[in-house]
């Protein structure tokens, strides 16, 4: 399959510029860039529908070279209704540089990383007004999405904002000049400030580029993207959302997005996912697709063995697996992220229950108790008046359910 089949077939396009996605995806083999302004600590899963984007136009033998605008990120870039806050140089700094590592293992090795902060922080005004601002026209440039909803709205705008574009543009071009690079991919909010690139590139040197946008991902149950902006964001960086957290949320999708959550966040072929696609129309119940989804999207941001934990501890807290089977790193993974209650040695099962919170008083939960409705471990207990020993915990850990979902881990 072509990479242009490929990426359509995925969802992976939005819009691109020029007469063909065939031209730009599957004749000569090029050099694309996708350029991120360091705003945060770390990727979040909206953001990686284009890291995604271009790893398979690399895995296809194309370049790609990621631009860090530790230059761009200084002045930020229009928002739909307020200015953003000017960023502290030092805090860009660290956050580039951190964005850099992260960004190296979704890539692959070959990727190119580059900072639009060495050459645009030495560029003259002067020099880039005659060079630059002379190629573009301020009636182009307010009819541009966000510019023009912002001065409808009558939402004043700086001319720092106003400028973000030309200079986005004049990153392709530099790149366009320095590195044969002629294609650049975004999001799709970000389709005008890319056009600005390929209409500088046309004008300054006479060449021929191109843009390619993804769509922005949201969720349908609530029609909203996931972002900081949104504060749903669920982070690449282990210590903003932990592997078994990031797990979870993948493990989670609803039956009605994993399909393309699947095309979008894994490497698994078109193949693989429409095998798991028929499974989940047989079995519903066994969540095929959504434990593939979750398994795939954490291996190939955390690493195997990580996602392999992650689905381990899932796997016994809601999937029957023993605890005796878990790993001492597992082991402190479901002490580190489930619900846990600690008890001590002889604990009344019935005090347990509602110092717990799982059940609101001593008479409730004796009356789940008698009715068959608490297990530890599996085991159903039965006795109102059981008391928990250490024997039965493993390695001082053992699951209290009442029910099938409500779940507390004991820790002796």
């Amino acid at each position: 399959m072509k990479l242009s089949e490929e990426l359509k077939a995925r969802g992976f396009i939005n819009q691109f510029s020029g007469e063909s996605l065939e031209k730009i995806l599957d004749g000569e083999k090029r050099t694309f860039y996708l350029g991120v302004d360091p705003t945060a600590d770390s990727i979040h899963i909206g953001n990686l529908t284009v890291y995604m984007l271009m790893r398979h136009v690399a895995d296809a033998g194309h370049k790609v070279i990621l631009l860090v605008g530790g230059g761009t990120a200084l002045l930020g870039d229009p928002k739909e209704t307020t200015e953003r806050d000017l960023s502290d140089e030092e805090q860009v700094t660290q956050r580039a540089e951190k964005l850099c590592k992260q960004v190296s293992g979704l890539l692959g090795t070959d990727v190119q990383i580059v900072n639009n902060a060495d050459w645009l922080k030495g560029l003259g005004l002067v020099d880039f007004m005659r060079e630059i601002g002379k190629l573009l026209t301020v009636n182009q440039m307010i009819k541009k999405e966000i510019i023009a909803k912002r001065l409808k709205d009558e939402s004043p705008i700086s001319y720092t904002e106003f400028a973000y574009a030309p200079m986005q543009g004049y990153d392709f071009l530099h790149l366009f000049e320095n590195h044969n690079c002629t294609v650049q991919v975004g999001g799709s909010d970000q389709w005008g400030n890319m056009m600005t690139g390929v209409e500088i590139i046309k004008k300054k040197v006479g060449g021929e580029a191109f843009v390619l946008t993804a769509p922005l991902i949201v969720d349908s149950a609530t029609g909203r993207k996931f972002g900081k902006s949104e504060g749903n964001a669920v982070w690449l960086d282990p210590k903003m959302t932990s592997p078994y957290a990031f797990y979870q949320f993948w493990l989670n999708i609803s039956d009605e997005d994993v399909d393309d959550r699947l095309k979008i966040y894994t490497l698994l072929s078109l193949e693989e996912i429409s095998t798991l696609m028929r499974e989940m129309q047989e079995t519903p119940q066994e969540r095929a697709a959504q434990k593939a989804l979750a398994y795939e999207v954490t291996k190939f941001v955390h690493g195997e063995d990580v996602a392999e934990s992650a689905r381990s501890v899932s796997e016994v807290l809601f999937g029957g697996k023993e605890l005796s089977e878990l790993s001492g790193a597992e082991l402190e993974m479901l002490k580190t992220e489930a619900p846990t209650h600690k008890i001590n040695n002889g604990d009344k099962l019935v005090d347990v229950l509602t110092n717990s919170g799982l059940l609101s008083s001593k008479t409730e939960a004796r009356g789940m108790i008698e009715q068959g409705a608490v297990s530890i471990s599996g085991v159903k207990i039965k006795d109102v008046d059981f008391d928990i020993d250490e024997q039965d915990l493993e390695q001082g850990i053992a699951i209290l359910r009442k029910g099938k979902k409500q779940l507390k881990v004991l820790v002796l």
